[in-house]
Protein backbone atom coordinates (compact mmCIF):
# COMPACT_ATOMS: atom_id res chain seq x y z
CA UNK A 1 0.00 0.00 0.00
CA UNK A 2 0.99 3.52 -1.24
CA UNK A 3 -0.24 6.67 0.89
CA UNK A 4 -1.10 9.65 -1.06
CA UNK A 5 1.23 10.97 -3.22
CA UNK A 6 1.57 14.51 -2.94
CA UNK A 7 3.36 15.48 -6.58
CA UNK A 8 6.30 18.13 -6.08
CA UNK A 9 7.31 19.69 -9.42
CA UNK A 10 9.54 22.00 -12.00
CA UNK A 11 10.08 24.63 -14.95
CA UNK A 12 13.46 23.89 -16.89
CA UNK A 13 14.97 23.08 -20.08
CA UNK A 14 13.20 22.80 -23.79
CA UNK A 15 13.35 20.72 -26.71
CA UNK A 16 10.85 21.05 -30.09
CA UNK A 17 9.74 19.63 -33.08
CA UNK A 18 7.44 19.82 -36.08
CA UNK A 19 4.85 17.21 -36.97
CA UNK A 20 4.64 14.97 -40.51
CA UNK A 21 1.72 13.39 -41.29
CA UNK A 22 1.09 10.21 -43.90
CA UNK A 23 -2.44 7.93 -44.36
CA UNK A 24 -2.06 4.36 -44.30
CA UNK A 25 -4.89 2.42 -45.67
CA UNK A 26 -5.66 -1.10 -44.61
CA UNK A 27 -9.36 -3.03 -45.21
CA UNK A 28 -10.50 -6.17 -43.51
CA UNK A 29 -7.35 -8.64 -43.20
CA UNK A 30 -4.79 -7.21 -44.73
CA UNK A 31 -2.12 -8.72 -46.97
CA UNK A 32 1.22 -9.37 -45.36
CA UNK A 33 2.83 -6.53 -47.56
CA UNK A 34 -0.04 -4.14 -45.90
CA UNK A 35 1.05 -5.35 -42.78
CA UNK A 36 4.43 -4.69 -43.30
CA UNK A 37 3.67 -1.01 -44.30
CA UNK A 38 1.43 -0.28 -41.11
CA UNK A 39 4.51 -1.79 -38.64
CA UNK A 40 6.67 -0.05 -40.80
CA UNK A 41 5.29 3.43 -39.83
CA UNK A 42 5.74 2.23 -35.97
CA UNK A 43 9.25 3.55 -36.05
CA UNK A 44 10.07 3.68 -32.49
CA UNK A 45 10.17 0.13 -32.56
CA UNK A 46 13.33 -0.03 -34.10
CA UNK A 47 14.32 2.76 -31.78
CA UNK A 48 13.44 1.22 -28.76
CA UNK A 49 15.35 -2.20 -29.63
CA UNK A 50 12.09 -3.89 -29.70
CA UNK A 51 13.06 -7.02 -31.08
CA UNK A 52 15.78 -7.17 -28.31
CA UNK A 53 13.60 -6.66 -25.92
CA UNK A 54 11.09 -9.72 -27.09
CA UNK A 55 13.68 -11.72 -26.57
CA UNK A 56 13.92 -11.23 -22.59
CA UNK A 57 10.12 -10.35 -22.25
CA UNK A 58 7.08 -9.28 -23.98
CA UNK A 59 5.30 -8.15 -20.99
CA UNK A 60 3.75 -11.29 -20.08
CA UNK A 61 1.98 -11.41 -16.84
CA UNK A 62 1.02 -7.95 -16.69
CA UNK A 63 -2.55 -6.37 -17.42
CA UNK A 64 -3.03 -2.98 -18.45
CA UNK A 65 -6.34 -1.60 -17.51
CA UNK A 66 -7.07 0.76 -20.84
CA UNK A 67 -9.46 4.17 -19.76
CA UNK A 68 -10.69 5.06 -23.02
CA UNK A 69 -13.09 4.85 -26.00
CA UNK A 70 -14.03 0.79 -25.55
CA UNK A 71 -11.58 -1.52 -27.06
CA UNK A 72 -12.89 -3.85 -30.15
CA UNK A 73 -11.55 -7.36 -29.54
CA UNK A 74 -12.13 -8.82 -32.77
CA UNK A 75 -9.68 -6.56 -34.46
CA UNK A 76 -6.96 -9.50 -36.30
CA UNK A 77 -3.81 -7.55 -33.68
CA UNK A 78 -6.30 -7.86 -30.32
CA UNK A 79 -7.84 -11.22 -30.89
CA UNK A 80 -6.81 -13.15 -27.52
CA UNK A 81 -5.50 -10.01 -25.98
CA UNK A 82 -8.68 -8.50 -24.21
CA UNK A 83 -10.33 -9.35 -20.96
CA UNK A 84 -13.38 -8.67 -19.97
CA UNK A 85 -14.05 -5.21 -19.00
CA UNK A 86 -16.35 -2.24 -17.34
CA UNK A 87 -19.04 -0.01 -19.06
CA UNK A 88 -18.17 3.03 -17.30
CA UNK A 89 -20.33 5.13 -19.64
CA UNK A 90 -23.85 7.08 -18.03
CA UNK A 91 -26.17 4.41 -19.14
CA UNK A 92 -23.41 1.42 -17.45
CA UNK A 93 -24.68 -1.04 -20.34
CA UNK A 94 -22.20 -3.64 -19.89
CA UNK A 95 -20.57 -3.26 -23.77
CA UNK A 96 -16.94 -2.03 -23.80
CA UNK A 97 -16.88 -2.38 -27.53
CA UNK A 98 -15.05 0.71 -28.60
CA UNK A 99 -17.18 4.02 -29.98
CA UNK A 100 -14.28 5.96 -31.62
CA UNK A 101 -11.20 3.93 -32.49
CA UNK A 102 -8.84 5.43 -29.93
CA UNK A 103 -9.11 2.99 -27.48
CA UNK A 104 -8.74 -0.16 -29.77
CA UNK A 105 -5.32 1.94 -30.95
CA UNK A 106 -4.27 2.33 -27.61
CA UNK A 107 -4.79 -1.20 -26.77
CA UNK A 108 -2.84 -2.73 -30.00
CA UNK A 109 -0.09 0.23 -29.42
CA UNK A 110 0.49 -1.75 -25.95
CA UNK A 111 -0.50 -5.64 -26.43
CA UNK A 112 -1.67 -5.99 -30.47
CA UNK A 113 0.07 -8.88 -31.49
CA UNK A 114 0.33 -7.58 -35.32
CA UNK A 115 -1.02 -10.54 -36.82
CA UNK A 116 -3.28 -9.65 -39.95
CA UNK A 117 -1.94 -6.31 -41.09
CA UNK A 118 -2.72 -4.61 -37.00
CA UNK A 119 -0.71 -2.23 -34.94
CA UNK A 120 2.10 -4.54 -32.87
CA UNK A 121 2.01 -3.58 -29.67
CA UNK A 122 5.29 -2.85 -27.47
CA UNK A 123 4.87 -5.48 -24.98
CA UNK A 124 2.59 -7.92 -26.71
CA UNK A 125 2.73 -10.75 -24.27
CA UNK A 126 0.60 -8.28 -21.79
CA UNK A 127 -3.45 -8.41 -21.81
CA UNK A 128 -5.64 -5.60 -22.04
CA UNK A 129 -8.68 -4.78 -19.58
CA UNK A 130 -11.08 -2.41 -21.23
CA UNK A 131 -12.86 0.39 -19.14
CA UNK A 132 -14.75 2.46 -21.41
CA UNK A 133 -16.04 5.99 -21.09
CA UNK A 134 -17.75 8.84 -23.08
CA UNK A 135 -15.56 10.82 -24.95
CA UNK A 136 -17.37 13.75 -24.22
CA UNK A 137 -16.12 17.36 -23.28
CA UNK A 138 -17.93 18.34 -19.70
CA UNK A 139 -20.18 20.69 -21.22
CA UNK A 140 -21.77 18.08 -23.46
CA UNK A 141 -23.09 15.83 -20.30
CA UNK A 142 -26.27 16.08 -18.65
CA UNK A 143 -26.14 17.94 -16.01
CA UNK A 144 -24.93 16.79 -12.52
CA UNK A 145 -23.45 13.25 -14.69
CA UNK A 146 -19.55 14.49 -13.75
CA UNK A 147 -20.63 14.76 -9.70
CA UNK A 148 -23.60 12.16 -9.31
CA UNK A 149 -22.51 9.29 -11.99
CA UNK A 150 -18.94 10.12 -13.17
CA UNK A 151 -17.80 8.04 -15.75
CA UNK A 152 -14.05 8.66 -14.97
CA UNK A 153 -13.92 8.26 -11.33
CA UNK A 154 -16.29 4.75 -11.25
CA UNK A 155 -13.79 3.41 -14.67
CA UNK A 156 -10.42 4.55 -12.11
CA UNK A 157 -12.36 2.80 -9.14
CA UNK A 158 -13.00 -0.25 -11.42
CA UNK A 159 -9.61 -0.20 -12.20
CA UNK A 160 -8.13 0.14 -9.11
CA UNK A 161 -9.84 -3.08 -8.37
CA UNK A 162 -9.02 -4.92 -10.91
CA UNK A 163 -6.19 -7.39 -11.92
CA UNK A 164 -4.91 -4.75 -13.84
CA UNK A 165 -1.25 -3.45 -12.11
CA UNK A 166 -0.85 -0.51 -14.83
CA UNK A 167 -3.96 2.19 -15.70
CA UNK A 168 -3.60 3.92 -18.64
CA UNK A 169 -6.13 6.77 -19.00
CA UNK A 170 -6.52 8.30 -22.25
CA UNK A 171 -9.51 10.76 -21.72
CA UNK A 172 -8.68 14.36 -20.62
CA UNK A 173 -10.07 17.92 -19.97
CA UNK A 174 -8.91 20.84 -18.82
CA UNK A 175 -11.85 21.74 -15.93
CA UNK A 176 -10.37 21.41 -12.75
CA UNK A 177 -13.38 21.45 -11.06
CA UNK A 178 -16.16 18.77 -10.38
CA UNK A 179 -14.58 15.96 -12.27
CA UNK A 180 -11.22 16.18 -11.55
CA UNK A 181 -11.95 16.69 -7.78
CA UNK A 182 -14.20 13.92 -7.69
CA UNK A 183 -11.64 11.88 -10.24
CA UNK A 184 -8.75 12.59 -7.84
CA UNK A 185 -9.71 10.41 -4.96
CA UNK A 186 -10.17 7.88 -7.32
CA UNK A 187 -6.91 8.15 -8.43
CA UNK A 188 -5.29 8.35 -5.04
CA UNK A 189 -7.63 5.33 -4.87
CA UNK A 190 -5.97 3.51 -7.12
CA UNK A 191 -2.72 4.33 -5.97
CA UNK A 192 -2.97 2.93 -2.69
CA UNK A 193 -4.26 -0.33 -4.02
CA UNK A 194 -0.46 -0.08 -5.79
CA UNK A 195 -1.53 0.78 -9.21
CA UNK A 196 0.55 2.32 -11.67
CA UNK A 197 -1.34 5.47 -13.45
CA UNK A 198 -0.56 6.90 -16.39
CA UNK A 199 -2.20 9.62 -18.67
CA UNK A 200 -0.95 12.08 -21.28
CA UNK A 201 -0.62 15.65 -20.47
CA UNK A 202 -2.29 16.38 -24.14
CA UNK A 203 -1.99 17.89 -27.38
CA UNK A 204 -3.38 21.90 -26.99
CA UNK A 205 0.11 23.17 -26.30
CA UNK A 206 -0.60 25.54 -29.34
CA UNK A 207 -4.28 26.32 -28.11
CA UNK A 208 -3.85 27.72 -25.00
CA UNK A 209 -1.42 24.86 -22.98
CA UNK A 210 -4.38 24.62 -20.47
CA UNK A 211 -3.59 22.32 -17.80
CA UNK A 212 -5.44 19.05 -18.75
CA UNK A 213 -6.54 16.68 -16.40
CA UNK A 214 -6.03 13.35 -15.23
CA UNK A 215 -2.45 13.89 -15.68
CA UNK A 216 -2.30 16.84 -13.95
CA UNK A 217 -3.60 15.28 -10.47
CA UNK A 218 -0.96 14.54 -7.64
CA UNK A 219 -0.84 10.30 -8.34
CA UNK A 220 -0.86 10.05 -11.89
CA UNK A 221 2.21 9.69 -14.17
CA UNK A 222 2.19 12.36 -16.82
CA UNK A 223 3.39 11.50 -20.44
CA UNK A 224 4.46 14.25 -23.15
CA UNK A 225 4.74 12.99 -26.74
CA UNK A 226 8.19 13.02 -29.15
CA UNK A 227 8.94 12.69 -32.55
CA UNK A 228 11.40 9.94 -33.70
CA UNK A 229 13.95 12.37 -33.99
CA UNK A 230 13.92 12.85 -30.07
CA UNK A 231 12.51 16.61 -29.71
CA UNK A 232 8.79 17.23 -28.09
CA UNK A 233 5.58 17.17 -30.75
CA UNK A 234 5.06 20.26 -31.61
CA UNK A 235 1.15 19.49 -29.85
CA UNK A 236 2.44 17.88 -26.83
CA UNK A 237 1.54 20.16 -24.02
CA UNK A 238 4.18 21.10 -21.42
CA UNK A 239 4.58 22.26 -17.83
CA UNK A 240 4.77 20.64 -14.39
CA UNK A 241 2.28 18.06 -15.08
CA UNK A 242 4.87 16.38 -17.33
CA UNK A 243 6.81 13.31 -15.60
CA UNK A 244 8.13 11.30 -18.65
CA UNK A 245 8.08 11.36 -22.46
CA UNK A 246 7.39 8.60 -25.01
CA UNK A 247 7.65 8.33 -28.41
CA UNK A 248 3.96 9.70 -30.22
CA UNK A 249 4.33 11.41 -32.75
CA UNK A 250 3.37 10.45 -36.55
CA UNK A 251 2.31 7.11 -35.40
CA UNK A 252 -0.55 5.19 -37.17
CA UNK A 253 -4.36 5.16 -35.63
CA UNK A 254 -7.75 3.25 -36.42
CA UNK A 255 -9.43 6.05 -38.34
CA UNK A 256 -12.66 5.12 -36.43
CA UNK A 257 -15.25 2.45 -35.39
CA UNK A 258 -15.76 1.21 -38.26
CA UNK A 259 -11.80 -0.30 -38.10
CA UNK A 260 -11.40 -0.27 -41.90
CA UNK A 261 -8.52 1.35 -41.99
CA UNK A 262 -5.36 3.25 -40.17
CA UNK A 263 -4.85 6.95 -40.49
CA UNK A 264 -1.81 9.08 -39.63
CA UNK A 265 -2.06 9.87 -36.10
CA UNK A 266 0.05 10.48 -32.87
CA UNK A 267 -0.19 12.44 -29.93
CA UNK A 268 -1.16 11.96 -26.37
CA UNK A 269 -2.74 9.04 -26.52
CA UNK A 270 0.33 6.88 -28.61
CA UNK A 271 2.50 8.45 -26.08
CA UNK A 272 0.38 7.08 -23.40
CA UNK A 273 -0.18 3.29 -24.81
CA UNK A 274 3.85 3.35 -25.29
CA UNK A 275 4.72 4.61 -21.61
CA UNK A 276 2.33 2.27 -20.36
CA UNK A 277 3.74 -0.46 -22.49
CA UNK A 278 7.14 0.28 -21.30
CA UNK A 279 6.02 0.08 -17.73
CA UNK A 280 4.26 -3.32 -18.62
CA UNK A 281 7.67 -4.48 -19.87
CA UNK A 282 9.63 -3.65 -16.94
CA UNK A 283 7.37 -5.19 -14.43
CA UNK A 284 7.10 -8.15 -16.40
CA UNK A 285 10.89 -8.83 -16.15
CA UNK A 286 10.98 -7.85 -12.63
CA UNK A 287 7.10 -8.82 -11.51
CA UNK A 288 8.14 -8.50 -7.53
CA UNK A 289 8.57 -5.10 -8.32
CA UNK A 290 5.88 -2.64 -6.85
CA UNK A 291 4.41 0.04 -9.13
CA UNK A 292 7.02 2.87 -7.17
CA UNK A 293 9.88 0.64 -8.12
CA UNK A 294 8.82 0.04 -11.65
CA UNK A 295 8.47 3.98 -12.42
CA UNK A 296 11.54 4.73 -10.17
CA UNK A 297 13.57 2.53 -12.94
CA UNK A 298 11.56 4.54 -15.61
CA UNK A 299 12.43 7.40 -14.41
CA UNK A 300 16.27 6.52 -14.27
CA UNK A 301 16.94 5.35 -17.05
CA UNK A 302 14.78 7.60 -19.18
CA UNK A 303 17.05 9.73 -22.16
CA UNK A 304 17.49 13.70 -21.98
CA UNK A 305 20.33 15.61 -23.08
CA UNK A 306 22.24 16.81 -20.09
CA UNK A 307 20.56 15.19 -17.60
CA UNK A 308 23.41 14.80 -14.95
CA UNK A 309 23.39 19.05 -15.36
CA UNK A 310 19.52 19.40 -15.77
CA UNK A 311 17.33 16.55 -14.68
CA UNK A 312 14.14 17.92 -15.81
CA UNK A 313 12.68 19.07 -18.34
CA UNK A 314 9.23 21.00 -18.67
CA UNK A 315 8.70 19.39 -22.31
CA UNK A 316 9.79 16.02 -21.16
CA UNK A 317 9.71 15.70 -17.57
CA UNK A 318 12.56 13.03 -16.44
CA UNK A 319 13.34 12.06 -20.14
CA UNK A 320 12.08 9.70 -22.70
CA UNK A 321 11.29 6.52 -21.46
CA UNK A 322 13.61 3.61 -22.87
CA UNK A 323 12.84 0.26 -20.95
CA UNK A 324 15.82 -1.66 -22.68
CA UNK A 325 18.36 0.00 -20.66
CA UNK A 326 17.10 -1.85 -18.08
CA UNK A 327 16.08 -5.41 -19.64
CA UNK A 328 18.67 -5.57 -21.94
CA UNK A 329 21.42 -4.07 -20.05
CA UNK A 330 20.29 -4.32 -16.56
CA UNK A 331 20.36 -0.44 -15.58
CA UNK A 332 18.19 1.31 -13.00
CA UNK A 333 18.22 0.99 -9.42
CA UNK A 334 14.39 0.09 -7.91
CA UNK A 335 14.75 1.55 -4.79
CA UNK A 336 12.46 1.35 -1.92
CA UNK A 337 9.37 -0.55 -2.59
CA UNK A 338 7.10 1.69 -0.89
CA UNK A 339 8.88 5.58 -1.63
CA UNK A 340 7.16 7.45 -4.79
CA UNK A 341 9.84 8.88 -6.70
CA UNK A 342 7.60 11.82 -7.49
CA UNK A 343 6.70 12.32 -3.87
CA UNK A 344 10.39 12.17 -2.40
CA UNK A 345 10.00 13.82 1.00
CA UNK A 346 13.72 14.84 0.97
CA UNK A 347 14.96 17.72 -0.71
CA UNK A 348 19.09 17.49 -2.30
CA UNK A 349 21.51 20.43 -1.74
CA UNK A 350 23.29 19.46 -5.17
CA UNK A 351 23.14 22.46 -7.19
CA UNK A 352 21.77 20.38 -10.33
CA UNK A 353 18.62 20.46 -8.05
CA UNK A 354 18.08 24.12 -8.11
CA UNK A 355 15.49 24.55 -11.14
CA UNK A 356 15.20 27.88 -11.32
CA UNK A 357 18.60 28.25 -12.30
CA UNK A 358 18.46 25.66 -15.44
CA UNK A 359 18.63 27.97 -18.82
CA UNK A 360 15.18 27.23 -21.06
CA UNK A 361 15.79 27.77 -24.90
CA UNK A 362 12.53 28.89 -26.59
CA UNK A 363 10.24 26.23 -27.82
CA UNK A 364 10.91 25.16 -31.25
CA UNK A 365 14.60 25.46 -30.51
CA UNK A 366 15.50 21.21 -31.44
CA UNK A 367 18.02 19.08 -29.25
CA UNK A 368 17.31 15.79 -30.37
CA UNK A 369 19.41 15.65 -33.80
CA UNK A 370 22.47 16.34 -31.34
CA UNK A 371 21.48 13.83 -28.93
CA UNK A 372 22.14 11.16 -31.61
CA UNK A 373 26.05 11.05 -30.75
CA UNK A 374 25.22 9.75 -27.12
CA UNK A 375 22.52 7.35 -28.68
CA UNK A 376 23.24 3.40 -27.29
CA UNK A 377 22.89 2.67 -31.03
CA UNK A 378 26.00 4.04 -32.15
CA UNK A 379 27.97 1.78 -29.35
CA UNK A 380 25.74 -1.03 -29.46
CA UNK A 381 23.79 -1.25 -32.54
CA UNK A 382 24.83 1.16 -34.75
CA UNK A 383 20.90 2.01 -35.39
CA UNK A 384 20.37 5.06 -37.50
CA UNK A 385 17.23 5.06 -34.60
CA UNK A 386 18.72 4.84 -31.64
CA UNK A 387 18.39 8.00 -30.49
CA UNK A 388 15.33 7.38 -28.61
CA UNK A 389 17.06 4.65 -26.58
CA UNK A 390 20.46 6.83 -26.19
CA UNK A 391 19.09 10.60 -25.44
CA UNK A 392 21.04 11.06 -22.40
CA UNK A 393 24.97 10.30 -21.53
CA UNK A 394 25.32 8.48 -17.89
CA UNK A 395 22.15 6.91 -17.30
CA UNK A 396 23.71 4.93 -14.86
CA UNK A 397 25.33 7.75 -13.03
CA UNK A 398 21.29 8.51 -12.05
CA UNK A 399 21.29 6.63 -8.58
CA UNK A 400 18.80 7.18 -5.77
CA UNK A 401 19.81 10.31 -5.15
CA UNK A 402 18.77 11.76 -8.33
CA UNK A 403 15.41 11.73 -6.72
CA UNK A 404 16.28 13.96 -4.15
CA UNK A 405 15.20 16.96 -5.62
CA UNK A 406 13.52 19.84 -4.41
CA UNK A 407 10.27 20.41 -5.97
CA UNK A 408 7.16 21.83 -5.24
CA UNK A 409 3.70 20.47 -5.10
CA UNK A 410 1.87 20.65 -8.43
CA UNK A 411 -1.18 23.08 -8.82
CA UNK A 412 -4.97 21.77 -9.14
Amino acid sequence: MTARISHTRRGLVTVGSALGALTLTLSGTASAAAAEDVQSKQWYLDALYAEKIWKKTTGKGIKVAVIDSGVNPNTPSLKGQVLKGVDATVERGGNTNDTDGQGTTTAELIAGTGKGGGLKGLAPGAKIIPFRVPLLKHDQLPPGTWIERDPLYHAIRAAADSDAQIIAINIRNEHAIGVNLHAESAVDYAASKGKLVIAGTGDNAQDGNKRQYPASQNAVVGIGSVTREGDVAKNSQYGDSVDLAAPGDDIPRWCDSRFKRYCAGGGASAATAVAAASAALVWSAHPDWTANQVLRVLIETAGLKDKKKHPLSKYLGYGIVRPGVNIIRGKGNPGKADSNPLADPQASNSPSSSNDASPQRPRGESAGKANTEQAIGKNEENSSTGLIIGIAAAIAALAAGAFALARKRRNA
